[in-house]
């Protein structure tokens, strides 16, 4: 049976695209006639909306109702795409998900139930929003993490509530394909691949990508897991960085100034995410093979009194792997700074001409200002150059050599020697300057010899007297050398045998490049002049003056009459005490080929091998023979030239300077000790050969020492030995009176030493460079006497010595030489006879006795007995004065025969000094035993300055029992009786 059921609709809708034949359903058949039907509608519902969808339900339900059977399949889309963001669990699906049922409005099988989700392990699940409208939502089962998974894919069915409340004979859709995609969330910050990136580059270049750093995100999206920026973390670094992470150098980057450089790198994200830890970047920075030296310091400390120091024990030369033929290397040691532009010996001139072996005689024009030359007082000094005597001449300052010093027997041989340091003359018109010049001192302006600069030019006139030589000949000689003006020190000799004139300068001998002959003067009766730093115009003038002066610095200006110098004493007097040296000579390789100036401050070293050029510059060395060297820079110089095969110069050597530092050496303090008090006897001073000052004088020096020991640096004394350069004995107070007291060293007494002696009335002074040991045996020797010591109530004697021409000097030692106080009035008496001037003044105890004894008031036959003595004295005086003249004339004959023989010795074993008057201070008659009694007790009193034995002190009787017991052979024996000293009758005074 069927039933049709007629359904009205509207005019306008849904309905009009239902087919008119088909708007009735019946029950039995296919719904909607059959399933081409049921699809066609399907369609006609995705094309035509909602609308048709009521409609469409409402006619399903309607034939429902009119079968009451559950015959229809739900019905969903064939395929969903959902989103869903990570660690979330709703998803957005396209389009919703709604399931749809013909058997709808019937109860259960028109009602969706569930929606079934198929797929391997598809974290998902379906759920039913509204049964009836059978809308649904999907959602994540467990946390979905786009980092595991991107996408998924899986199946979905629909399953209606069947035909009845107990869900049987329910009914599922077909299924549905359902595409999930994850949206990622920005959790992971990015990280750099490397823990730590490092590069080298060459210095100079620039790099577009010296290297690349990379980072990474853990982030699943191209969003955030994309590295879209690079940044430097380090402010203030040369180097810039792009967006992929290339580094690159936006400067130059130079080794010398930086070997490497470190920077921290960050990274960021797409989404601005930065890493939570930046990155290291070591960047180390090469040098660019560069030819030259390499492995050597530019500073070297030298330690006074170490002897030979290398300069370059890790030196070597780098040639960048070119072949090389030829390696030539100079080494040059400048010293310019330095005195006269080297370390030499510093002492005087005549010192170093002795110590050089020169000949006597030469006179010194430019000595040190002193009360014997003081024509020096005026000149300018240069002070501070390590004690080496330099005057300096602006063009305004001259001296006249006073006659008595000027040489007069100037011959056909003689010397002219100096220091000279000169540049380029002032002024556009060069005027001649004078070093040396002897002229007419009135009435004319002839030149007879002089010695000038002009125009960077040595020339020097000699003019023959027509007394000599009476024919045309040579007169000036001219040399052109560019030490003259380069303002260096030089060391210039001038040796004369005319008519040839030969220059030295610094040892190398030069011949005139033009000499200028001329008539000799003619004779005349006029003074010379001779004059340094300038020429004196005498004549020809309103007004004598000074002309051409000489601008620049002079010392040691010497002139040696009657004989040449010789050029080893010449090398010697401007030889150098510091220099280069190569330790190890024959280490060196057979190529090897080196030579020095004759300075030894510039050293050549030339060979074929780079190895064997290496190996010899180690060796190079600085040296110093000074015990006392000047400290400060010595500056150094290095220069080399590289041939290669087929050419001249195929790699250019850059110029290398070093300094050598010369620490400051230990100072000597010299100390001069002795006893400070000399008390002797009239007797003593008259005596022909005076007192001996400083018998017991010693001379010591000693350094601070540092010692290492441990961690611990403690200072240690030590007692060095050195020479001496002088050593000057000053009067204190009033000079000395030539009438009755002399200062006085016996020419013995420096024979076999380098030492010389003057003497004045202001004292004496020895100078030579010798040990102090010699030093020590002369000053033993040096004596003072008085002829008239009446007046003498005490006379002071200070002692000084020197070391390097006054840079280190010694104590001052004051001597005092007194008289002893009880002898005064012995000299009352003895004044009464004049001695004669062979005898030597002893005292007479018996006669002073018997004289104070008659002053006291004694009787008259006291008087008688004095009468009786005198008139014994007197027959005694006589007889001693006989034997006094023969002893005087075989000590004569003594010292004759032995001059080199300690004239101290000599002197004691002539004759015994004997005690003073042991009467002093007597009052009334008393015994010669009281007298004795005083005198020993005031010698208790004095003993600690001084001890007497007899009548010497203990500087005096430091003889041997030997010498005693030969003394007494010759005169007396004073030790016969204990308690009763004897006097020798040649020795008696009156």
């Amino acid at each position: 049976m069927t039933v049709s059921v007629t359904v009205s609709r509207p005019a306008h809708g849904p309905w009009r695209a239902w087919p008119a034949e088909k708007r009735s359903c019946s029950v039995g058949e296919p719904g909607f006639g059959g399933e081409q039907e049921t699809e066609r509608h399907r369609n006609n519902m995705k094309t035509r909306g909602f609308p048709f969808v009521l409609f469409w339900l409402f006619w399903g339900h309607s034939c429902a109702l009119a079968g009451k059977v559950n015959k229809h399949k739900p019905w969903i889309e064939t395929s969903y795409h959902g989103v869903i963001t990570e660690n979330m669990d709703t998803v957005l699906l396209d389009p919703p998900l709604v399931a749809l049922d013909k058997d709808s409005p019937l109860p259960f099988a028109g009602e969706i139930c569930a929606f079934k989700v198929f797929g391997q392990d598809a974290p998902f699940e379906a759920v039913v929003l509204n049964r009836t409208s059978g809308e649904g939502v999907l959602r994540a089962s467990s946390p979905v993490d786009c980092e595991s998974q991107k996408e998924y894919t899986f199946i979905i069915q629909a399953y209606d509530c069947g035909a009845g409340p107990d869900g049987a004979d329910w009914k599922k859709s077909h299924k549905a394909v359902v595409h999930v995609q994850v949206d990622d969330v920005n959790e992971f910050s990015p990280v750099f691949r490397e823990s730590l990136y490092k590069a080298s580059v060459t210095e100079g270049k620039i790099y577009d990508s010296i290297l690349q750093v990379e980072a990474w995100d853990q982030d699943c999206s191209p969003q955030y897991s994309q590295i879209c920026n690079y940044e430097i973390v380090t402010p203030g670094t040369p180097f810039a960085i792009d967006r992929n992470g290339n580094i690159r150098n936006t400067e130059r980057l130079s080794f010398d100034k930086q070997q490497s450089f470190r920077i921290m790198v960050s990274a960021f994200d797409c989404g601005q995410k930065r890493t939570e830890d930046d990155v290291m970047v070591h960047i180390e920075v090469k040098p660019v093979c560069k030819p030259g030296w390499q492995g050597w310091n530019k500073r070297v400390d030298y330690e006074p009194g170490t002897g030979s120091k290398q300069l370059f024990p890790k030196m070597h030369l780098e040639t960048c792997g070119g072949p090389l033929s030829g390696v030539k290397a100079m080494v040059e040691l400048q010293t310019n700074h330095i005195g006269k532009g080297c370390d030499r010996e510093t002492y005087s001139e005549k010192s170093l001409q002795k110590l050089c072996g020169a000949a006597s005689g030469s006179t010194d024009l430019l000595p040190a200002p002193s009360p014997s030359a003081n024509w020096t007082a005026s000149l300018l000094t240069d002070s501070g150059r390590e004690s080496d005597l330099i005057y300096r001449f602006d063009g305004h300052q001259a001296a006249n050599v006073p006659d008595h010093v000027v040489p007069q027997n100037l011959t056909d041989q003689f010397t002219i020697a100096t220091w000279m340091k000169h540049g380029p003359s002032p002024g556009l018109r060069a005027e001649k300057e004078t070093l040396l010049c002897s002229s007419d001192k009135t009435e004319m302006n002839r030149h007879h010899y002089s010695l000038y600069v002009h125009n960077c030019r040595l020339v020097f006139l000699l003019r023959r007297d027509f007394t000599q030589i009476d024919t045309f000949r040579p007169a000036e000689f001219h040399w052109k050398l560019d030490q003259i003006c380069d303002k260096e020190w030089h060391y210039y000799v001038i040796n004369v045998e005319f008519p040839a004139v030969t220059l030295f300068v610094d040892g190398v001998t030069y011949e005139p490049y033009l000499v200028t002959d001329d008539w000799p003067i003619h004779a005349s009766k006029i003074d010379t002049q001779l004059t340094v730093g300038a020429c004196w115009q005498g004549g020809e003038v309103e007004t004598p003056r000074y002309t051409q002066y000489f601008h620049g610095s002079l010392s040691g200006l010497t002139i040696r009459p009657g004989r040449i110098e010789t050029q080893k004493v010449i090398s010697c007097l401007q030889a150098c005490k510091e220099g280069l040296d190569i330790n190890s000579l024959e280490s060196l390789a057979k190529d090897i080929k080196f030579h020095f100036n004759p300075a030894q401050s510039v050293l050549v070293v030339e060979g074929e091998d780079v190895d064997s050029i290496n190996t010899a510059m180690t060796k190079v060395s600085y040296i110093n023979s000074r015990q006392f060297p000047t400290p400060g820079l010595r500056r150094l110089r290095i220069t080399t030239t590289v041939q290669c095969f087929g050419e001249d110069a195929c790699l250019s050597i850059p110029e290398n300077k070093a300094v050598v530092m010369v620490l400051p050496p230990s100072e000597p303090r010299i100390t001069i000790s002795g006893s400070n008090q000399l008390i002797r006897f009239a007797s003593d001073l008259r005596s022909p050969l005076g007192v001996a000052l400083f018998k017991d004088l010693r001379i010591t020096s000693t350094v601070m020492k540092g010692e290492s020991s441990g961690r611990s640096r403690r200072p240690g004394v030590m007692e060095v030995m050195h020479n001496l350069d002088y050593c000057d004995v000053l009067v204190i107070g009033e000079e000395l009176n030539p009438d009755r007291e002399s200062l006085e060293i016996h020419h013995s007494a420096l024979l076999g030493k380098h030492l010389d002696a003057t003497n004045s009335t202001s004292g004496i002074s020895i100078y030579g460079v010798d040990s102090m040991a010699h030093y020590e045996q002369a000053l033993r020797q040096l004596r003072y006497r008085n002829w008239r010591p009446t007046s003498l109530n005490d006379r002071k004697f200070r002692l000084t010595c020197s070391e390097l021409n006054g840079r280190y000097t010694s104590n001052e030692f004051t001597l005092e030489v007194t008289l002893p106080h009880h002898a005064a009035p012995v000299e009352h008496v003895n004044h009464m006879a004049v001695q004669p001037p062979y005898m030597r003044p002893v005292h007479h105890p018996l006669m002073i006795h018997t004289l104070n004894s008659h002053t006291s008031g004694s009787a008259p036959p006291a008087a008688t007995a004095v009468i009786v003595v005198c008139i014994a004295a007197l027959v005694v005086i006589v007889v001693i004065g006989i034997y006094r003249i023969h002893a005087t004339h075989q000590e004569a004959s003594r010292d004759d025969e032995s001059e080199s023989k300690d004239p101290e010795a000599d002197w004691e074993s002539s004759a015994l000094n004997i005690t003073v008057n042991p009467m002093e201070d007597i009052k009334g008659p008393q015994g010669l035993g009281e007298a004795l009694k005083g005198e020993h007790e005031e010698e208790e009193e004095e003993e600690e300055d001084v001890q007497v034995v007899g009548a010497m002190t203990i500087a005096e009787s430091d003889v041997s029992d030997e010498e005693v017991e030969e003394k007494g052979r010759e005169g007396f024996d004073w030790r016969k009786q204990e308690g009763k000293p004897e006097w020798d009758s040649s020795s008696a005074t009156y």
